[in-house]
């Protein structure tokens, strides 16, 4: 098969062009605030664009058909010219001048991921902290879209169970309704991203703060313009349950999010993944708060807040913060939890594997595909004891393909594999065997804080530069679903192309 070169890198044209606009977007607020810093952001936009415009120009007349190899290669390189082109702001303004910190930066932004190598993020000009928060932003959405419009297509990791759902795309190819499914879904995520700044601004917080948590927020991401997080928050308890509900919403799916505007609840409390999303939070919830109660200090990043041993609305609150947070992959912090207890410490590791919903901004493995292995698991009791029987697995009182159910199986056991040498490779780096397995689980379930040296109140900027690599690789193969990636390392993939 002949790869349709032309309108992939008419695509990537297109993503620059996008990128460049966000920019000057980011220009404006840094001229706003005088920053310093908006002449370097302007520049970074117009190179941006013009090698946009250019890549469209000459690819013009390209046929507008695009198969699955290239969908592959759209969906892959996309992220990495993105992240590759977000540099630019960081690197013309000289607030990341190291080309290796300043890819880290980006694509821990694009991908969602929100680990950080910035040490005095209060220091950095308003403009690239803005432009910091959009990478987020669009990173967010570029992924409910491939999600739920692209992904199912591709058949990636059983994405193909709720493509039926989705208020677009069903068949084996690409189709027009695609670009319906888009506008709705940015309207809903354009509409939270407004209702949560106005609330965090009612609040207390700046309209600065707002929008930037805003966007953080929404796409799971977790940067936040202070160098304690939500932590400067503590004393102000509405902020971060208005947090909480936009990180809860966020990590569930976005389908649903649309058919609750359309009125029609009964799906959204049927869905099983939603049950099963919203009883894990309450359980993980009450376990956490009553260690926490009971046998936890929370000595918060910020000076002179008080210990919460006993307290029941604090140790509820820091619970509920952190397991919504570390759920749904967005990565804010409210306090130290690896130092609340080494039960508390592996209990929140474990949650780095579980993710938000199919669907959603959230990283991780996903709770559908948790769902289904564990249904599977089950009944291979039942078939071994009755090995004629046909009994299928079954999600939202569907039978699931068999092929869907392998592919899920298949996906688990890759992550699982890329972890443990992710695990390993950081080990050989230098790394220290907590922060070895935390960086490893949390840049490819695109969490942000880890374990150890990359612990909640530390950052990533001690990290060899061969390890920040790598945990970018990690990041992107988590955020683009494994097998997005992994495929275009398989020489049978460029065979007959």
């Amino acid at each position: 098969m002949q790869l349709n070169l032309r309108i992939i890198f008419h695509l990537m044209g297109l993503l620059l062009l996008c990128n460049g606009g966000f920019m000057l977007l980011a220009a404006v607020i840094s001229g706003f605030y005088k920053d310093g810093a908006t002449l370097s952001i302007t520049l970074a936009s117009i190179t941006t664009m013009f090698v946009g415009v250019f890549a469209m120009y000459y690819t013009r007349g390209h046929k507008k058909e695009v198969k699955q190899k290239e969908g592959y290669i759209i969906v892959t390189f996309g992220w990495i010219v993105m992240s590759i082109s977000g540099m630019l702001p960081y690197l013309f303004s000289g607030a990341i001048p190291d080309i290796t910190n300043a890819f880290f930066e980006t694509v821990s932004g694009y991908t969602t991921t929100g680990a950080s190598i910035m040490d005095d993020i209060e220091a950095m000009p308003e403009g690239i902290l803005f432009w910091r928060s959009l990478t987020h932003w669009i990173g967010g959405m570029g992924i409910i879209v491939l999600a739920i419009a692209i992904l199912p297509l591709l058949g990636i990791g059983g994405m193909q169970l709720f493509s039926a759902e989705a208020p677009g795309p069903s068949g084996d190819k690409l189709h027009p309704r695609i670009t319906d499914t888009a506008k709705r879904l940015w309207l809903i995520y354009f509409g939270y991203t407004i209702a949560e700044t106005i609330l965090l601004q009612v609040a207390g917080m700046s309209f600065f703060d707002a929008i930037n948590h805003a966007m953080a927020t929404l796409s799971t991401g977790g940067f936040s313009t202070k160098n304690a997080s939500l932590a400067h928050w503590n004393d102000q308890p509405l902020i971060q349950y208005i947090v909480i509900f936009f990180m809860f919403l966020a990590g569930s799916n976005f389908v649903l999010s649309y058919f609750a505007f359309k009125g029609r609840f009964q799906k959204v409390f049927k869905d099983e993944e939603f049950r099963y999303y919203a009883g894990f939070v309450l359980v993980f919830t009450l376990i956490v708060a009553v260690v926490i109660y009971y046998k936890a200090n929370i000595t918060d990043m910020t000076p002179g807040y008080p210990m919460v041993l006993g307290n029941a609305e604090s140790a509820f609150r820091h619970a509920l913060f952190q397991i919504v947070s570390v759920i749904t992959t967005t990565g804010f912090v409210s306090a130290d939890f690896t130092q609340w207890t080494p039960f508390l410490t592996v209990f929140f590791f474990g949650l780095f594997f579980l993710g938000g919903s199919a669907g959603s901004t959230a990283g991780g493995i996903k709770v559908m595909r948790h769902l289904l292995i564990i249904k599977n698991g089950v009944l291979e009791f039942k078939r071994t004891l009755h090995t004629n029987a046909i009994i299928p697995v079954r999600y939202n009182n569907k039978t699931v393909k068999e092929k869907i159910v392998y592919n899920i199986i298949g996906f688990f056991v890759l992550y699982m594999l890329l972890f443990i040498i992710g695990a390993l490779v950081l080990g050989f780096i230098g790394l220290d065997f907590e922060s070895a397995i935390g960086g490893s689980a949390s840049s490819l379930g695109n969490v942000g804080p880890a374990l150890g040296s990359l612990n909640p109140v530390s950052n990533f900027n001690g990290l060899p530069v061969l390890a920040k690599w790598w945990c970018g690789f990690l990041m992107l193969a988590g955020r683009l679903e494994l097998f997005t990636v992994l495929i275009l390392l398989t020489p049978y993939f460029w065979k007959n192309t």
